[in-house]
């Protein structure tokens, strides 16, 4: 059976229903990303007898994924190992090919945007309507120092615009925080429920498919703010998935304490914290005059 064949079946099963839409959605990506990999000549991984797959080539498609970036590669080989998980649960097969591959660990980003940096992206998101909704996804992430993703696919009963109070179910550990939604912030998004408040998603494409309103994908998102970042003149190191980082970063500037930070992150380890850290003269002007008003 071609590995094409096999994720047919598995697109099918409880094993893959069961799952979440945004999973759902989140696997066929990575598992798309993974059967269109070009494997020799004129043959794709997807083409090629799952039970023919070997550790070899099982290497040397993770290092064509690593070539778009090491998370990338990660995420689509964790998706693939599922997939042949399922194969042997089913009996297909004994093997998973990929189960021996070594990940790489990626260099943890530090770069954060600054105030103008933001202020640069959303004044050009919002001058004209049809970047507005990805203006909106930043404004969301920046201010409540959640992941691109969550604002991407946020509904509106997750808003109360009247008490101006956000609750927000994570996708990635299931975290719920409850966070204020600022008056600049409200005053927006009231704006935005009189144009998409009839369907549910809040910042969907400006545009529907097949009459339907969907969120921005995973590609099409950073793929429009890359475009809009040239436009604005931002530096090419940034990125939008930064963002979570520079709010977070912001907090830990202003001298909020570990605590409080978890409770906007919903991070439930201050371990996990630490990427978004880094050693400003800010953070460390506050934290020496904290000290100089209890020594003295």
């Amino acid at each position: 059976m071609k590995l094409n064949k096999l994720l047919q079946e598995y697109y099918l099963s409880y094993d893959f229903n069961n799952l979440r839409d945004e999973t759902k959605v989140q696997y066929k990506y990575f598992l798309d990303v993974a059967i269109n990999t070009e494997v020799g000549t004129a043959k794709t991984l997807g083409s090629i007898n799952f039970s023919d797959i070997t550790t070899k080539i099982a290497k040397l498609c993770y290092e064509k994924w690593c070539e778009k970036g090491i998370h990338m590669a990660n995420h689509v080989m964790s998706v693939t190992r599922i997939i042949f998980n399922y194969a042997i649960h089913m009996e297909y097969t004994e093997v998973n090919p990929f189960s021996n591959i070594k990940r790489r660990t990626p260099q943890p980003r530090k770069v954060v945007w600054t105030k103008q940096d933001v202020k640069k992206f959303l004044d050009l998101a919002y001058s004209d309507f049809k970047y507005r909704n990805i203006g909106l996804i930043v404004q969301m992430a920046y201010e409540w120092c959640q992941r691109l993703g969550d604002m991407r696919t946020l509904t509106w009963d997750c808003l109360d615009l009247d008490k101006q109070k956000a609750h927000i179910t994570q996708s990635k550990r299931r975290a719920e925080v409850f966070l204020p939604i600022s008056d600049g912030l409200n005053s927006m998004l009231k704006s935005q429920q009189e144009d998409f408040g009839f369907q549910k998603y809040v910042a969907p494409r400006p545009k529907p498919r097949r009459g339907l309103y969907e969120p921005y994908s995973l590609t099409k998102l950073p793929f429009i703010g890359r475009q809009l970042m040239s436009m604005a003149g931002l530096s090419e190191e940034l990125r939008l998935s930064d963002l979570r980082r520079t709010g977070t970063t912001e907090m830990v500037d202003a001298g909020v304490s570990m605590g409080n930070i978890m409770s906007v992150t919903g991070h439930a380890n201050p371990q996990s914290v630490k990427p978004y850290m880094k050693n400003t003269f800010q953070s460390a002007n506050v934290a020496l005059n904290l000290r100089k008003n209890l020594t003295d």
